[in-house]
C-alpha cells in the first residue's frame, strides 16, 4: 500500500518534533519534508527566534528536506496567507496530499488551519491533538526528547526560564497557571535531540534579550 506523502509544519520546537515521532510510528503517511516559516529580516524561525543555520542542521538530523517560507517583517496576515498558499500549491504540484501539524488543544488554531487548507488539495492531519499536556510533557522527557526554551512570554512565565532545558526539573518549576507544553504561547522551544533525530544537534547558549515584549534566548551552533 502506497502511503500518502505528507509535509510536517515545523516550528523547530518539541511539539513538532514529537509529531514527527508519532507519525513515523503510526506509518499512516510518508513524511517527505518539513515546512517552516522564517523571519526574512533576521534569518530566524518565526516566533521561536532560532537561527536558520540551526534549523537546517536540525532538519538534517531528522533526515528530512527543509522547505522555508520567508516572511517579511512586519508581516501582515494577508502576506502570510498568500505566501503559505504558494507553498501549499507547490506541495500539491509535487504529489503531496497531507499537511500535518503539532497542535494540541487550541480549537481556534486548528479550525484556522482546516479552513485555510480547504480546497488546496492538502488534507490537514493532527497526530498529537487532544493528548493531555501534563502527561505528554512527561512522556517527551522520558522518551529522551531534549529541547531548550528559546522564547518566553514574560506576561505568563518568568523571564528566567528563557534558555532553560525542557526537562523534569523545569516541569516541576512551572507555575500551575502555565501549560506544561506551553501550548498557549507561554514559551517556545528548540528540539535538539530525541528519538526523531539521527544524532543530536550540538548547541551552546548565547545571550538573552528582550524584544517586542518577549524574552529570547539565543542558541548558537556548537
Amino acid at each position: 500500500m502506497i502511503r500518502p506523502k505528507a509535509l510536517l509544519s515545523w516550528s523547530s520546537g518539541k511539539d513538532a518534533a514529537w509529531a514527527l515521532h508519532v507519525l513515523r510510528q503510526r506509518a499512516e503517511v510518508d513524511v517527505v519534508g518539513l515546512l517552516t516559516t522564517t523571519n526574512a529580516a533576521f534569518d530566524r524561525v518565526a516566533m521561536h527566534g532560532v537561527r536558520e543555520s540551526l534549523l537546517e542542521t536540525q532538519a538534517e538530523a531528522a533526515g528530512l528536506p527543509l522547505r522555508t517560507v520567508p516572511l517579511p517583517w512586519p508581516c501582515p496576515n494577508e502576506a502570510y496567507e498568500a505566501l503559505m498558499a504558494q507553498a501549499c500549491a507547490q506541495a500539491v504540484s509535487e504529489g503531496i496530499e497531507v499537511m500535518a501539524f503539532g497542535d494540541l488543544f487550541l480549537e481556534e488554531v486548528r479550525d484556522y488551519r482546516i479552513q485555510k487548507l480547504a480546497g488546496t488539495g492538502l488534507r490537514p492531519l493532527f497526530p498529537i491533538w487532544g493528548l493531555g499536556t501534563a502527561a505528554l510533557a512527561q512522556d517527551m522527557v522520558a522518551a529522551g526528547l531534549r529541547a531548550t526554551l528559546t522564547c518566553v512570554d514574560p506576561r505568563t512565565l518568568d523571564a528566567s526560564f528563557a534558555g532553560r532545558d525542557f526537562d523534569a526539573p523545569l516541569l516541576a518549576d512551572l507555575p500551575a497557571s502555565v501549560d506544561p507544553c506551553g501550548e498557549r504561547g507561554e514559551f517556545h522551544t528548540f528540539a535538539w535531540d530525541g528519538p526523531m533525530f539521527r544524532h543530536p544537534v550540538l548547541i551552546r547558549r548565547g545571550e538573552v534579550v528582550e524584544r517586542d515584549g518577549f524574552v529570547f534566548a539565543d542558541l548558537v551552533p556548537a
